[in-house]
């Protein structure tokens, strides 16, 4: 009896031994989980689409109306955010004052005028009794000095009204183009110190300039678009997503390329009657381009932007995914040119590239 249990739990023994080892084996031999992805070729085309770049609204003429002499604000002829011609009147600066100094200056210069003929008569006159020796030569050499420091004096007088009159000319701000002004920054009784006081800004609005950045590769073509004139080729997107209804043309090239950044600083002027455009304004830029040879595209959707960069994953022919660094292009629709990084036939994948790192096994579903 004894021996047969013994027998029993012997057997018993080896069969859960033997059903563990079969379940190790198990976990131990079992392959990665593969991640489920939908992927597509990269094409080639003809592409007509738009590059498109950060832009922003400037002037084409922009200056600060400064007050050019001190004293209180006595009148402001316009009102705030008016469309001025050039040479309307803006701003009054204490004109009874600089008047005033203009009244005594030409008192000065009349006092000067006067003294300056009664020495030249004084002069004339000793000059006759020298000839008979009836005064001193130093008499003479005085009379003669008194006339050239007399000529100075009246010199000076006209000096002063000549600045009297400037300052009176200058206590009224004039408009020194057309343009829109911005809001007053001063109201009427405000004291202003010459060249100090910001009285407003004023800037011409049409045409209107959009300045942009282009990367020193697309020079060449943004110097054929200056050249073509870019009608209907050059248009902006508004802040609310909407595309202006007038088209640019490019105006400036800067001279340089920014050796830091590698950029280029490009101006297109638009017109602007209605002034929806305002100064400062953030836009977008789009340049239209259509390609001369096919060029490699891929969806917009399979696009990771990282820290700056764009990337995609492909798939190898062990179906693995490969992290790959790609340079975009034109964008058009929902799909995007690429430059670099990528070539014809090229497996992309578009969907669940978020959850894949570089190596994954992957389960490949054909768009």
């Amino acid at each position: 009896m004894t021996r047969t249990i013994y027998y029993l739990l012997l057997i018993g023994s080896t069969t859960t031994w033997q059903s563990c080892s079969s379940d190790k084996k198990e976990v131990g031999g079992s392959t990665p989980t593969e991640k489920t992805v939908s992927v597509t070729s990269v094409e080639e085309q003809i592409v007509t689409g738009y590059q498109e770049y950060p832009a922003y609204v400037v002037p084409l003429q922009e200056t600060e109306l400064l007050a050019e002499v001190s004293g209180y604000i006595t009148n402001i002829a316009v009102s705030d955010g008016a469309f001025v011609t050039k040479g309307q009147k803006l701003y009054e600066i204490d004109r009874t004052r600089y008047g005033a100094e203009v009244e005594q200056a030409k008192a000065n210069v009349a006092i000067a005028e006067s003294e300056y003929a009664r020495v030249q008569k004084d002069l004339e006159r000793y000059e006759n009794l020298a000839k008979n020796d009836a005064i001193a030569r130093q008499t003479l050499d005085y009379a003669a000095t008194d006339l050239q420091n007399q000529k100075a004096q009246v010199q000076a007088a006209k000096a002063a009204l000549e600045t009297a009159n400037t300052n009176l000319t200058r206590s009224t701000i004039y408009a020194p183009f057309t343009g829109n002004l911005g809001i007053s920054q001063v109201r009427n009784g405000a004291l202003v110190n010459a060249g100090n006081t910001l009285l407003n800004v004023i800037s011409t609005t049409s045409p209107i300039a959009v300045e942009f950045q282009v990367n020193e590769i697309d020079i060449e073509r943004i110097i054929e678009l200056q050249r073509k004139g870019g009608e209907g080729t050059i248009t902006v997107r508004m802040p609310d997503g909407t595309i202006y209804p007038e088209s640019g043309q490019i105006a400036v090239i800067d001279r340089a390329v920014d050796r830091t950044t590698g950029t280029l600083r490009v101006r297109a002027s638009f017109a602007n009657k209605d002034n929806r455009l305002r100064a400062g304004m953030n836009l977008t830029m789009r340049l239209a381009n259509t390609s001369r040879e096919k060029q490699l595209v891929i969806p917009l959707k399979a696009v990771l932007e990282q820290l700056g960069a764009s990337n995609v994953y492909t798939v190898s022919d062990s179906s693995t995914a490969v992290f790959n660094t790609i340079q975009l292009g034109t964008k058009f629709n929902d799909k995007v040119v690429v430059r670099t990084g990528l070539k014809a036939g090229d497996r992309v994948v578009v969907d669940g590239a978020s959850g894949i790192s570089e190596g994954d096994k992957l389960s490949i579903e054909e768009k």
